[in-house]
């Protein structure tokens, strides 16, 4: 059963599924549509042709599926896909995508995104991350699955964050954060792998497989890159080779620092 407030605007045209309930003073677009289980709390509004999985919360004052804040877009046919069981909270700001970038924004399942994140245009994002409160990512932005970005932090535009990352808060993030990482710092640096995230997820003999990998890649003194090429050849672990391949693709680099350990 559905719960509408009497105050809420839905454009004709909007789809809204089973079990939704939508607050106060709410807006939602004539392209909209929201899966069964979807929360709209007060004066949140969905713009666009904006799909809002299963379960997703958007909290107040939310603003979502908003044109791009770019000078190219020029009002072509653009979408925003949020996934399952996300928790969009209050003030934050998540735009479409735009025609240089496939037209397409993509959030993924279960993401905590906190009070007054941005998420802009053409961003593709996975599954399980946390945002903390005013992380900003700029266009065109990747976040893999399980990373956490700390408070105040602005991501470059076109920068990767691989999985398991960790990002300190009021970091500014120029460079690709390898996965299982820990950065932080302006700009942002990889100083160690992310143990505490790690520690949580994997066994212990994933994880010392993993710090002889950084060992070897971050603190022998020889080239990253050959460095990535000889462990993927020679690691038999999937995290080992998803490490190294994440290093191999990088376009705007790796910041790190030589001479910290673990």
């Amino acid at each position: 059963m559905r719960k509408i407030h009497p105050t809420a605007v839905i454009e004709e045209g909007a789809s809204i599924g089973e079990g939704v309930e939508i607050g106060a003073y709410t807006f939602i677009s004539k392209d909209a549509k929201l899966d069964r289980g979807v929360k709209i709390l007060q004066g949140a509004q969905i713009h666009g042709d904006t799909f809002i999985g299963e379960n997703t919360v958007v909290f107040y004052n939310a603003v979502v599926g908003s044109i791009p804040q770019d000078l190219k877009y020029h009002g072509e046919k653009v979408k925003l896909i949020i996934g399952k069981n996300n928790k969009i909270r209050e003030f934050s700001f998540i735009n479409p995508g735009t025609e240089n970038g496939g037209g397409v924004t993509k959030i993924g399942d279960n993401n905590l995104i906190m009070g007054y994140v941005h998420i802009a245009h053409d961003c593709i994002i996975g599954n399980n991350n946390i945002f903390a409160n005013a992380v900003t990512l700029a266009g065109h932005v990747e976040v893999g699955n399980n990373a956490v970005i700390g408070g105040m932090t602005p991501v470059h535009q076109f920068v990767k964050i691989g999985d398991f990352a960790m990002i300190g808060g009021a970091s500014a993030v120029a460079q690709d954060i390898p996965p299982y990482c820990l950065a932080e710092g302006n700009r942002a640096v990889v100083k160690s792998l992310n143990i505490v995230g790690l520690r949580r997820n994997f066994e212990k003999d994933e994880i010392d497989t993993l710090k002889r990998a950084y060992k070897e890649l971050f603190l022998s003194g020889k080239p990253l890159r050959e460095s990535a090429l000889r462990l993927l050849e020679e690691s038999e672990s999937d995290k080992v080779k998803n490490l190294c391949n994440f290093i191999l693709n990088t376009k705007r680099g790796i910041p790190f620092e030589r001479n910290k350990s673990i």
